[in-house]
């Protein structure tokens, strides 16, 4: 791949010289594609080390690869993606960037049947399913958000990348805020106990973390498995139920019909929008998601994002910081 001499636009604070060039691929898909809805679903939470929106809309993202640690900047223009990548992953980033982007995805598959639904999808076109390929990034924090708020499961995550993992390769890394590429598995089996309390991580999901990074490379196998049987891999380690399972592989695998059950919220919004129902359970959800067999995550994205549900009511979990008990 051609190298760029040039740099683009850097976070604030970072000189120039200081970057060493990175690679670069350009891409043009072959439909409409909104990075923001395509990427969305790997950011967890306004501050999350390993991943940045910028104001002149480019998306940057620092993962740990097979290949080692990379950051990736991807902007789109014209209908082109143009993709920067810094690292000893740089390469496979590129590589893997159609994929990320939704390239294996399909949504001419998907044929709605309610009349929101259908909306939802004509005013977002350009979403597509990503498929990261990376098993580990996606599973560990969607353990971490397990039982908790938002944003409890957020400044976990966002304390031990920046405590534990390391600077982001490229510009990313340097400046006022750097980005963090995530712990290596053995990185995350050295925590001590007290840095997860103090990040207010409970014993029952730093031991289900502690178990999955033990047999990391299984896992990370499971990229290239069918869905059902990826969350059966990773469904085999204690701790990782259907909720988790769910999350991961639709980042992962970018797999269309993994409908997250479990959730505090997402069967009410399913039930009020498709049945005028707000107390809907997971039964319930799924019965009404039936027309979309082999959709349904796509479903509940576009349902989500319709913009209606019920009124929110006084919040049932309570917020608890450990770190401070």
């Amino acid at each position: 791949m051609p190298v760029l001499t040039g740099h683009g636009a850097l976070p604030a604070g970072v000189p120039r010289q200081a970057v060493a060039p990175p690679r670069v691929r350009r891409w043009r898909p072959d439909g409409p594609l909104d990075l923001g809805l395509v990427l969305g679903p790997l950011r967890r939470g306004p501050a999350d080390p390993t991943f940045r929106a910028t104001p002149d809309g480019s998306v940057w993202r620092a993962s740990r690869t097979p290949a080692g640690p990379g950051t990736l900047r991807v902007c789109a223009d014209d209908g082109e993606v143009r993709a920067q990548a810094w690292g000893p992953g740089a390469d496979w980033l590129l590589e893997q960037l159609p994929e990320l982007l939704g390239a294996a995805d399909d949504p001419d598959a998907f044929v709605p049947r309610h009349r929101v639904v259908a909306l939802a999808r004509h005013r977002r076109p350009g979403l597509r399913l990503t498929r990261t390929g990376l098993v580990l990034e996606s599973l560990i924090p969607s353990v971490l958000e397990q039982k908790v708020t938002a944003d409890e499961a957020y400044r976990a995550w966002r304390l031990l990348v920046r405590r534990f993992g390391e600077p982001a390769p490229g510009p990313a890394g340097a400046g006022e805020r750097p980005m963090f590429v995530m712990p290596a598995p053995r990185g995350w089996a050295l925590i001590p106990s007290w840095e997860w309390h103090r990040a207010g991580v409970d014993d029952k999901r730093a031991a289900t973390i502690l178990r999955a990074v033990r047999v990391a490379a299984r896992l990370e196998e499971a990229v290239g498995m069918p869905a059902a049987e990826a969350r059966a891999r990773l469904e085999v380690v204690p701790g990782i139920g259907p909720w988790t399972s769910a999350e991961v592989v639709q980042r992962s695998l970018g797999a269309a019909d993994a409908v997250t059950v479990g959730d505090l919220h997402l069967p009410g919004i399913v039930g009020w929008v498709l049945a005028g129902n707000r107390d809907a359970d997971d039964t319930e959800m799924l019965r009404l998601l039936e027309p979309y067999a082999g959709q349904r995550h796509r479903a509940a994205r576009l349902i989500l994002l319709s913009g209606h549900g019920p009124a929110r009511r006084a919040p049932k979990m309570r917020k608890v910081d450990i770190g401070l008990l």
